[in-house]
């Protein structure tokens, strides 16, 4: 349904401390990663959203050429609201839902970008799928 655009992010349960993982529609933007705090249009941010502000380094997981890619990133909601619009507008490109779900809410749809961190290599690239 979303395509070769699907990332696992496992950030730090605000509350809990725990790690929680949260499959998300992505984009790209030169190394980094964008995805949209949507929750379908619902009238408050994904608890995802609140964990990512509390804890912002975070772990993805992506497929690519080679199998699965996991690496360490830092979260960061976009807040130029020009900055935001335009990549919410190249996400829509992505899932076109998302602007459907932008018309269902008071709220502005935050997006986010997952920052690589330099130090961070690729950890999955022995990790290949059969």
């Amino acid at each position: 349904m979303f395509g070769d655009h699907v990332l696992l992010m496992t950030a730090k349960g605000a509350n809990s401390g725990d790690a929680i993982t949260t499959p998300l529609v992505y984009g790209r933007q030169g190394d980094d990663y964008i995805i949209v705090a949507s929750k379908g249009g619902a009238p408050t941010h994904p608890n995802w959203f609140g964990n990512i502000k509390a804890n912002p380094e975070v772990e993805v997981e992506v497929a690519n050429a080679h199998g699965t890619e996991k690496f360490k990133a830092r979260a960061r909601a976009v807040e130029s609201r020009p900055e935001r619009d335009r990549l919410f507008q190249e996400m829509s490109k992505i899932w076109p839902s998302f602007v459907d779900y932008q018309t269902r809410t008071e709220r502005l749809i935050p997006v986010v970008v997952l920052e690589r961190q330099p130090q961070s290599e690729p950890m999955g690239r022995a990790n290949r799928l059969p």
